[in-house]
């Protein structure tokens, strides 16, 4: 499993997430595939696009797997 360092950032924007891991193109591909259902915050659906992702929490999507680090 990979993982993610916000640097000095408190949190990540789950669509940027998935933009910045590389795993969607750009943020509205981004936002359609949260929107349907396709991506997993510590394990649950997650829908909100702007759900802010902080350290200690593991996203998932299309069988790719991050946990996000301080």
């Amino acid at each position: 499993m990979a993982n993610f360092s916000l640097g000095k950032f408190p949190h990540v924007d789950l669509c940027d997430l998935l933009k910045l891991e590389g795993w969607v193109e750009s943020g509205a591909q981004a936002k359609v595939v949260i929107a349907d259902g396709e991506v997993r915050v510590d394990g649950e659906v997650e829908t909100r696009k702007r759900c802010k992702i902080f350290p200690g929490q593991t996203v998932e999507f299309a069988g790719q797997r991050v946990t996000v680090i301080a």
